[in-house]
C-alpha cells in the first residue's frame, strides 16, 4: 500500500526532452518532431514525453529514444533540469533534458513519416517554443565542450572514417573552420586512431586512408585532446 505522506504537497508533471544529434553532408543536425497536442500543436519540438510512474528519468529518456529512432544503446547523457514556473502554458511541467548522438546510417527514415519528424541543421534552427531553444543551446555548448577531451563526437560517424570526415564533423559541431595541418597532426598523435589499411577512393583518385577508433585502448588510458 502506498502511503500518502505528501498528500498536502503540490503535484505536477515531469517530462524528458531528448535532443538527438546526427551528422550528414558536413552538417550537424537535430531530430525534431511536429507536436500533435496543444499547446503549439503542429510546431517543431525535440523528442520528448512524460515520465511514467514506473519509470526512472533515464528509462523514460531511453524509451523516447528507442521509439523515435529504432536504435538501442545510443550515447545518451543528462543535460539539465528546466523548471521555470511558467515554462509550459499547458500546466506546471518540469522537464529534464538529455542529448543523444547517433550515426544516421543506422537511422530508419520510415520513422520520419511515422512520427512526423524531420532533421534540421543545428546551426540554422527554426523558431522553438517553451524553453526548447535554451535547451538546444545548452546541448550544443555541452557537445562543443566535451569533444575537446572525449571521443564522443565519433558516435556521429560510421565505425570506419577518414581524416576528412573527422575534421568536417568537428567543424560542424564547433561551427568554425579548422586548420587542416594542425588538426590532423593532433589526431595522428593519439594512438587510438588506427589505420585499417583500406583506402576510400570515392572523393579522389589517390584516395584517403580509412581509420577506426580503438575504444579499448582509450578506456585504458583516457587521454584525449583535440
Amino acid at each position: 500500500m502506498t502511503h500518502k505522506y505528501y498528500a498536502d504537497e503540490p503535484s505536477f508533471h515531469v517530462a524528458v526532452d531528448c535532443i538527438i544529434f546526427g551528422f550528414e553532408d558536413g552538417n550537424l543536425q537535430v531530430l525534431f518532431q511536429h507536436r500533435n497536442i496543444e499547446p503549439f500543436n503542429g510546431e517543431l519540438t525535440p523528442m520528448g514525453g512524460f515520465v511514467q510512474e514506473d519509470e526512472t528519468l533515464d528509462e523514460a529518456a531511453y524509451r523516447v529514444l528507442t521509439e523515435r529512432t529504432g536504435i538501442k544503446d545510443l550515447f545518451l547523457e543528462q543535460l539539465e533540469a528546466f523548471g521555470d514556473i511558467n515554462r509550459d502554458p499547458g500546466g506546471r511541467v518540469i522537464s529534464v533534458a538529455y542529448y543523444a548522438l547517433l550515426d544516421k546510417a543506422h537511422y530508419d527514415n520510415k520513422l520520419l513519416e511515422k512520427f512526423n519528424c524531420k532533421w534540421v541543421d543545428a546551426n540554422n534552427l527554426p523558431t522553438l517554443y517553451f524553453d526548447h531553444m535554451k535547451m538546444m543551446k545548452k546541448a550544443i555548448n555541452r557537445l562543443q565542450d566535451k569533444i575537446s577531451y572525449t571521443p564522443i563526437a565519433l558516435k556521429l560517424l560510421p565505425e570506419e572514417f577518414t581524416m576528412s570526415q573527422i575534421q568536417k564533423l568537428y567543424e560542424a559541431i564547433l561551427d568554425e573552420k579548422l586548420d587542416k595541418r594542425n588538426f590532423r597532426k593532433k589526431v595522428c598523435e593519439m594512438p587510438y586512431f588506427v589505420k585499417t589499411g583500406k583506402i576510400d577512393k570515392s572523393c579522389s583518385k589517390r584516395g584517403a586512408a580509412i581509420y577506426v577508433f580503438d575504444y579499448n585502448m582509450y578506456q585504458e588510458h583516457r587521454d584525449f585532446h583535440l
